[in-house]
């Protein structure tokens, strides 16, 4: 029976995925899979039985990607799970950002017991709250990913103009965006040709503080800006700058910090993205899928940590190993089986950066001494048969 230990509540439709082969608690010993939220691990003891972690969600800056990955462990996220969810909302900041509804609702709240009067008073004092339409106005989307990909197509359908930036933009996802969104080559032309400005990366040293001075001065006088992705992906004192120059008229983010609560010209939501129940639900089926498929299989989809790898069975036994991504590996592996009298039947090995990972089928059980012959192969991180 498999042990999986969850840090988080995680939705019961999820978890019914996993069937009657697995003990799920959060006080599971000895774990071989970790379920997650937002609780933080870096500061977790990580037990020599995990080899897997799902984080429900996209983000994974709660997890200790590279101690997981010199320990072998494998780190899966759920890409597209919560995407309507954050779409729906990355469209309500961008109506917020444009007509001062926020302040509206605000105001309208101080005219109570004025009676009769409040008519009057609603249609002498709403002028201070007039804002723009979006039909017609050009958005500029950084990241065509699951979210960026939903907020561009809509944003088309409501009479926008829509620019999009991403170098490292799929095929599958390229075939997935309207026709009518414009890709530009450069953030520059993004900075230049937008009336609102929306971001959809994941948080790395190369874009934290990606809106920043720098870039905020390339922009249009009276540019809205959204930040529905990390909130270091905006350096906020910046934001402050230029909002109080009126560079930028709005800002509109998910990340509530201390910094920017009560500032003019910002609305801060707490992080309500992904809080819709069927969000939750979809993340957590993905996650317990992807689980499942691992531990039962050997397949992987959706790691952060290894590349994609996924095979239908052939043989009788399955070898899973996960490698540094070095010349001779491959031979070296394939090498111990052979002299151990196993014949591979099927293989697959893919890399991502230094680390790579194979499947093997053989005809025959695998022998402990084969498999001990492969662990000590300078490189081998961690094997497993199943």
């Amino acid at each position: 029976m498999y042990q999986i230990q969850t840090l988080n509540k995680i939705s019961k439709l999820g978890l019914s995925r996993l069937g009657d082969n697995y003990q799920v608690a959060d006080d599971v010993q000895n774990p071989d899979a970790i379920l997650v939220r937002s609780a933080a691990m870096h500061d977790m003891e990580l037990p020599e039985s995990l080899l897997a972690i799902a984080r429900a969600g996209a983000g994974v800056n709660n997890i200790p990607l590279d101690k997981c990955s010199e320990k072998g462990i494998v780190v899966f996220n759920t890409p597209g799970a919560n995407a309507n969810a954050v779409k729906e909302l990355v469209l309500t900041g961008l109506l917020l950002s444009s007509r001062k509804v926020v302040d509206g609702i605000e105001w309208a709240k101080t005219l109570k017991g004025n009676g009769d009067a409040v008519g009057k008073m609603v249609e002498k004092g709403k002028s201070q709250f007039v804002g723009p339409e979006i039909m017609g106005k050009t958005l500029g989307v950084i990241g065509l990913g699951a979210i960026g990909i939903l907020v561009a197509n809509a944003a088309v359908a409501l009479g926008m103009d829509v620019v999009g930036y991403d170098p490292y933009l799929s095929v599958d996802n390229a075939l997935k965006v309207s026709r009518k969104v414009k890709h530009v080559n450069t953030l520059d032309e993004i900075y230049a040709a937008s009336d609102y400005i929306t971001i959809h990366v994941p948080l790395t040293p190369d874009t934290k503080g990606v809106i920043c001075a720098d870039s905020i001065a390339k922009m249009k006088d009276g540019v809205r800006i959204l930040n529905f992705s990390r909130a270091d992906l905006v350096v906020s004192g910046d934001i402050l700058t230029a909002l109080a120059a009126q560079k930028i008229s709005a800002y509109v983010t998910d990340f509530a910090t201390d910094d920017i609560l009560g500032e003019a010209g910002v609305i801060a939501i707490p992080h309500l993205g992904a809080s819709t129940p069927e969000s939750e639900e979809n993340c957590a089926m993905m996650a317990a899928d992807e689980i499942k498929d691992f531990l039962e299989n050997g397949n992987i989809r959706n790691s952060v940590t290894l590349p994609n790898v996924a095979m239908a069975r052939s043989g009788a036994a399955r070898v899973c190993v996960i490698h540094k991504n070095v010349p001779n590996m491959i031979s070296s592996i394939c090498a111990k089986l052979s002299e151990s009298g196993n014949n591979i039947e099927g293989m697959a090995n893919q890399s991502k950066k230094e680390y790579s990972y194979m499947i093997l089928d053989t005809a025959d059980a695998v022998a402990d001494s084969a498999l001990e012959a492969i662990k000590a192969i300078d490189g081998v991180i961690r094997v497993r048969v199943l």
